[in-house]
């Protein structure tokens, strides 16, 4: 009788553990991921869409070109806010090639061009943050 009442006092015991009483704090996701694609050719660059908000991205770069290109994420000239923390490249990319790259944005505008400078760059312009994927379901 004494055992059985020693092991119902140290169940009700073990299960009071861990509980501060302050609950759980929920912390808000980032938002969901968007895409952005980026297609490169001999004259130029193309970013579409060229307008987002702020957070995870993956880009995707389609090489039509005839060379191999490096395209690079950069302040524009006379700026002092740019969309990345810090300047981001996609490594060489062969002609006729693909690359994915995820990253973080932040508020503020990006000249897409190639390391080389050859091509004229685009402009992506990336605003506020987007909302939080606290209550989408079924998220990666």
């Amino acid at each position: 009788m004494l055992g059985a009442l020693g092991a119902i006092a140290l169940v009700a015991v073990l299960a009071g553990c861990g509980s501060g009483g302050s609950g759980y704090a929920n912390a808000a996701r980032p938002p969901s991921p968007v895409s952005v694609s980026i297609y490169l050719t001999d004259d130029r660059i193309a970013v579409s869409p060229s307008r987002v908000g702020a957070g995870p991205v993956t880009l995707l770069i389609a090489n039509e070109g005839t060379r191999s290109r490096n395209v690079t994420l950069t302040a524009p000239a006379g700026t002092a806010r740019s969309c990345v923390a810090a300047d981001a490249s996609s490594g060489p990319i062969n002609p006729q090639g693909t690359a994915r790259v995820k990253l973080p944005l932040v508020q503020g505008t990006c000249a897409v061009g190639d390391a080389g400078g050859a091509l004229p760059p685009a402009l992506l312009v990336v605003g506020p943050q987007r909302p939080s994927a606290q209550e989408d379901l079924m998220q990666p």
